[in-house]
């Protein structure tokens, strides 16, 4: 998965915060109305809506004459994208999950395990939000499996 620079970021952000119950998508003008201190072009949304669709973070379709855009996949899915993308870096991916763990909160700590405990079978069903992939064995956030 793709790392975002800071307007990409801004946009998925306004994807994601502003227009989250918006299944049909915004126009690039909405997305521009949205980035309102950030005084851009409206050709410089464009081309930031335009990439992200390059990278399928975006799916868009088209209206007349303009484009609809809506995150191909939330927020959680894409951050949890990037933590196993960050597991595949290199090294032991069983000492930096430990290190991570000891990282966390309290609170946070509370959330791990519930979640565990749900896939494995002891405190409810699975998530909806995460499945692990047979031939690898890797976990896969479910936006990513069924959108591409």
């Amino acid at each position: 998965m793709t790392r975002l620079g800071d307007l990409e970021r801004a946009v998925m952000d306004v994807l994601w915060d502003v227009v989250p119950g918006t299944a049909d998508g915004v126009t690039v003008r909405e997305v521009a109305e949205a980035l309102d201190g950030r005084e851009l072009a409206y050709t410089t949304v464009m081309t930031v809506l335009d990439r992200l669709a390059g990278k399928g973070m975006v799916q868009r379709r088209r209206e007349g004459r303009a484009w609809r855009y809506r995150a191909a996949a939330s927020r959680e899915a894409h951050i949890a994208q990037l933590m196993l993308d960050a597991l595949d870096l290199g090294g032991s991916r069983d000492a930096a999950l430990v290190r991570f763990a000891r990282s966390v909160t309290g609170t946070e700590a509370e959330v791990l395990r519930a979640a565990l405990g749900a896939e494995a079978g002891l405190t409810g069903p699975a998530s909806t939000d995460q499945f692990v992939e047979p031939r690898t064995g890797r976990a896969r956030v479910a936006d990513e499996a069924t959108d591409g």
